[in-house]
């Protein structure tokens, strides 16, 4: 196999024979550099109570590479990724003791938890991350949230979304 035939697999069969590109004042991009975007196709409504639930990411905007597929990212180089999500919620329940959202990657669990007790149950609510995360090739990254008690009314909006690119 010749190098130009592996760049091409790298890119999903899309090699436009640069793997790196500087243009005259200096910018460098990486057109086959693993990359992906991705936003829910639907809402998930009433998640479960008391357990990780996957979030299910639909619409691929782009993945670079072809290493993103079944809600799961997965490394195609050891080295180091930048991931970054942003849940959106609707109907957040005020009687759940915590919300827990995570990036779970092969390596560590990356979390952030939030006490919903607004008074009243709240609307709309979004959770954020980025992340630098250490993977090896064939490590694997998702986003999980749970809720811990209340009731099952809590769904995750089609508004969220989650992408992630090697860094080096």
């Amino acid at each position: 196999m010749s190098r130009q035939s592996d760049l091409a697999e790298l890119a999903g069969n899309n090699f436009n024979g640069d793997a790196i590109l500087v243009d005259a004042a200096g910018h460098v991009t990486k057109p086959l550099q693993p990359s992906f975007s991705c936003v829910p196709a639907s809402t998930q409504s009433n998640i479960s109570l008391n357990v990780g639930v996957t979030i299910v990411w639909g619409t691929e905007i782009t993945d670079i590479g072809g290493n993103f597929a079944s809600n799961v990212f997965t490394a195609p180089v050891t080295g180091k990724y930048q991931f970054s999500f942003c849940i959106s919620l609707r109907a957040i329940d005020s009687a759940a003791n915590y919300y827990e959202a995570k990036l779970l990657s092969s390596n560590r669990a990356y979390r952030i938890i939030f006490d919903p007790d607004f008074g009243q149950d709240a609307g709309f609510w979004s959770s954020q991350m980025s992340v630098l995360a250490d993977m090896d090739t064939g490590d694997t990254a998702s986003v999980i949230l749970a809720q811990v008690s209340g009731t099952a009314q809590t769904d995750i909006s089609a508004e969220s979304w989650f992408t992630g690119i090697l860094i080096s």
